[in-house]
């Protein structure tokens, strides 16, 4: 299903107990996984990237609740829940209505989540989130705005939304900020106190890496508007991924296709592109490259690490591949 179909059951009081939530805007993933699980008492426990251990997913949703109180079970990964492993926790869900569990799913193949037959008989709900248009994008900055207490009108939303050229997390990280104003926020105010991304968003400033082309000033600039940078690299690791799906496919099949390639069908310009960057690079560096990112992103989680260094040094080698 879809967001507006996942609305619909929230608004109706229908909705079911166990969630799989992926697709392209992991600003939404996020926000529905909170929403989801804002559940007082709760016996919670969230699992982080690499930090799934299945035995103690599978014994925290078959405990007993105590005093009464329910059991959530939140996963937030980039890699997929083994099937048989995932079947055995929302089977769990479907035993206990007590029971909540969500699986937010960050990866890029979203082929195992897009069919509802693919679990069975089971409850859950899997849910496609695409980013979101002009006037979702908008609805979601008024919202945050009204609970952060930011006096902030559409018009002035929407500008702020094309300084940050769209980006709907970068727009909400600002509303603090404002919401420190005793006073309405101006379309002048957003000009002063916001420096946008303009035209630097993720899958330009990956180009521009992949293309060898100089993009420190542009790395800087992302993680000061609140990027991760572990999200930089795993958005990176994605791309790349995808990238290689199309090289390997035009190389069987002499020109891509979208649908099988992603999964669903994408613009003309947007296929083009991917195509003419993916056969840019030969198999093994594709290999090599993933090697790299795969190693930095282990390091990255690892304690008492500084992050932006790892971050730095492996984009630089990531050049010295290509």
């Amino acid at each position: 299903m879809y967001k507006s179909e996942l609305d619909n059951h929230i608004r109706n009081k229908s909705i079911s107990n166990s969630f799989i939530l992926f697709g392209e805007s992991s600003f939404l993933i996020d926000m529905y996984t909170k929403m989801l699980t804002n559940i007082d008492d709760a016996n919670s426990l969230e699992f982080y990237y690499d930090e799934y251990d299945f035995n103690s997913a599978k014994a925290h949703l078959s405990q007993a609740s105590l005093f009464g109180d329910r059991n959530i079970l939140i996963i937030k990964s980039e890699k997929k829940v083994p099937k048989k492993e995932l079947d055995i926790l929302l089977g769990f869900c479907d035993k206990n209505p007590d029971n909540v569990f969500v699986y937010a799913y960050y990866g890029s193949d979203h082929k195992s989540y897009n069919n509802k037959k693919a679990f069975g008989k089971s409850s859950v709900m899997s849910v496609r989130f695409f980013h979101p248009k002009d006037y979702e994008a908008q609805n979601i900055v008024l919202q945050m705005a009204e609970e952060k207490g930011a006096n902030i009108d559409k018009y002035t939303v929407a500008h702020l939304l094309g300084v940050h050229n769209g980006d709907v997390a970068l727009a909400c990280n600002e509303l603090d900020k404002f919401a420190l104003y005793n006073r309405a926020i101006t379309t002048k105010d957003i000009d002063n106190l916001v420096y946008g991304l303009g035209d630097v968003n993720l899958d330009d400033f990956i180009k521009r890496l992949l293309l060898k082309k100089d993009f420190r000033e542009d790395l800087r600039t992302i993680l000061e508007h609140g990027e991760d940078e572990i999200r930089i690299l795993t958005t990176i690791t994605a791309f790349i991924t995808q990238l290689y799906m199309f090289n390997i496919y035009i190389r069987v099949n002499g020109a891509p296709n979208a649908l099988e390639i992603l999964g669903y069908p994408a613009p003309k310009f947007v296929v083009d592109a991917k195509s003419q960057l993916s056969i840019k690079f030969k198999p093994q560096t594709y290999l090599k490259l993933h090697e790299l990112l795969l190693e930095s992103e282990l390091q990255m989680k690892s304690a008492n690490i500084n992050k932006g260094a790892i971050l730095l040094s492996t984009l630089i080698r990531v050049q010295k591949l290509l």
